[in-house]
């Protein structure tokens, strides 16, 4: 078993200095959080694995292909293989867990 606390991976996260923070590897998955706070943008192009983004707290709109929707916590967005997304409007800091398969490259 691997057993994680969202306040400390953020904090881990956050001593890192970065966005995104993978703290699960495994041969069929990868789970990381991800961090972008109010009014910033999202810098990431489409990724090469499916993925699922559970939203734990934050508000923002997030674009996939051509569908635009509204998230805040609790939303579940799944994002296929090679499709352009991100996260836009982001009004209240949000804090993502990423969920890739296969594992991010």
């Amino acid at each position: 078993m691997k057993a994680f606390r969202l306040d400390e991976l953020e904090a881990e996260r956050a001593a890192n200095d970065g966005a995104y923070l993978q703290f699960l590897r495994e041969r069929n998955m990868s789970v990381g959080l991800y961090a972008l706070d109010a009014g910033t943008s999202d810098p990431q192009q489409p990724h090469q694995q499916d993925e699922v983004y559970f939203v734990v707290s934050g508000r923002a709109a997030i674009t996939v292909g051509m569908e635009t929707t509204e998230v805040a916590r609790g939303s579940v967005v799944y994002v296929p293989a090679g499709v352009a997304h991100k996260f836009h409007h982001i009004s209240e800091d949000l804090r993502v867990l990423v969920v890739f398969s296969p594992p991010e490259s």
